[in-house]
């Protein structure tokens, strides 16, 4: 529904978002009544975050590749995602843990906007580097 509506630029730019609002959600929730409501909301967010990403992704390769290369395609973009992307990105984030760690602390506030400031630049990245024409007529159906 969302990619016929909106196209992929824009679901994935949902999805982004929704990554960003997850991780600030993360940096105020706590174990309060309110910050409580927050992880809730967090976690709600998430399926957002994930389905417009990975899922969406994945149909849009699906109805855009020729079915020539359509395997390797969707080869390629689970590896970047859930293989390479996975690998590097705990890595980095274990970077960021350790430099917000002082005197064995985590400063788990700082850490999240940390993540969500680098999902929030990622996300301007994309919206102003891809470049995909959409129409109704070469929708996602």
């Amino acid at each position: 529904f969302f990619l016929k509506k909106f196209g992929i630029k824009k679901v994935i730019m949902i999805s982004i978002i929704a990554w960003t609002l997850r991780f600030g959600l993360f940096a105020f929730g706590d174990p309060t009544p309110f910050g409580f409501a927050l992880l809730m909301l967090s976690m709600i967010v998430y399926g957002c975050a994930f389905d417009f990403f990975n899922i969406s992704g994945s149909i849009f390769i699906e109805k855009e590749v020729n079915s020539n290369i359509r395997a390797s395609a969707q080869g390629l973009f689970m590896t970047m995602v859930n293989g390479i992307g996975a690998y590097f990105g705990s890595i980095l984030s274990g970077v960021v843990v350790d430099i917000c760690t002082h005197n064995g602390v985590k400063d788990w506030q700082t850490i999240w906007l940390i993540f969500a400031c680098y999902a929030l630049v990622l996300g301007i990245v994309f919206y102003y580097s891809f470049n995909y024409n959409y129409t109704k007529n070469n929708s996602v159906e």
